[in-house]
């Protein structure tokens, strides 16, 4: 998912989109899954040459990737749609609630309880903590420095730095994070069940499609195992007044009112795989030297005075 937090920050994404024929060119990668240089053009109707400017475009947006495969007659160019969703933050945080917004970040590793299983690990951008598929090592003093953690069953749970000024109340929280399920090696097709809680309240479920090791993460480390998870999706969770959104979409009903939030509250956010979903397939949670995106877990918090 591309998320434009800043209108400013999606002009490559508008530009690309501003052209009947590169729409043209999404959805026929949609349509097929993959198609190479000499399909598409055909397909369009256009020159290799004229075909290739497009892509640039699409490529620079970060909405499609074009790889290099050997083919039966040499090597082809091979392209395939990268994101699922485009989420536009219409106004920012800043303009909605202007000089009311405490930003702040929870490293992978911060957990603040937890309860797992294999297979599972946690490992920092440089090395693995211990040993893989050793729920032990959750508790290991280095896994304050974790950038990446996975397990088959189970959950973690995070204390929310609650930093804010003195005598406000909390109108509004998100969290962003890029998550993942959790595979035997990885599997794109392995989906999983993963629940969110917000002070042990139930606040919504999504399903993630599959834990992906297709392609090297962005970020991944060159030492990391190309077998394993190499990146997931960025999700946003917001609660506010209306509900419990995911990605802009309802999740719940469950709102910010119910929880009564104030600049003296305890926030405990927790993400679960519980035993009894119909999709355990585990859960991967990125850091910012894994995956795709660069970050831990993001949180944003508009707040207004009691």
């Amino acid at each position: 998912m591309i998320h434009i937090k800043n209108l400013d920050d999606g002009l490559p994404v508008y530009k690309a989109l501003a052209s009947e024929i590169r729409l043209r060119i999404v959805r026929l990668l949609i349509d097929n899954g993959e198609m190479n240089m000499n399909e598409l053009a055909s397909a369009l109707g256009v020159t290799n040459g004229a075909l290739t400017g497009h892509m640039r475009l699409l490529e620079e947006a970060g909405l499609v990737e074009v790889l290099s495969e050997r083919g039966s007659h040499g090597n082809q160019k091979v392209c395939r749609v990268c994101q699922e969703k485009i989420l536009i933050d219409v106004l920012s945080g800043a303009e909605m609630h202007p000089g009311n917004v405490y930003e702040t970040e929870i490293p992978v590793g911060h957990y603040t309880a937890c309860e797992i299983s294999p297979t599972c690990g946690i490992a920092t951008g440089d090395y693995l903590i211990g040993e893989v598929d050793d729920p032990r090592y959750f508790s290991h003093v280095d896994r304050m420095y974790a950038e990446i953690l996975w397990f088959g069953k189970g959950y973690v749970e995070y204390m929310v730095p609650m930093l804010l000024p003195p005598h406000t109340r909390i109108d509004r929280l998100s969290l962003s994070m890029e998550i993942g399920s959790e595979a035997p090696g990885s599997n794109s097709d392995w989906p999983s069940d993963i629940s969110f809680y917000l002070n042990d309240v139930y606040l919504g479920m999504w399903t993630s499609p599959g834990d992906f090791g297709d392609v090297h993460g962005a970020f991944t480390p060159d030492w990391w195992s190309p077998n394993w998870n190499q990146y997931g999706q960025l999700k946003t969770i917001v609660i506010d007044r209306q509900g419990t959104w995911l990605d802009g979409l309802k999740l719940s009903e469950v709102n910010i009112d119910r929880f009564g939030l104030n600049y003296r509250s305890s926030v405990r956010f927790k993400l679960e795989v519980p035993s009894d979903a119909v999709n355990v397939g585990g859960l991967t949670l990125f850091g910012r030297k894994f995956g795709n995106y660069n970050q831990a877990i993001q949180v944003r918090i508009h707040y207004s005075s009691l």
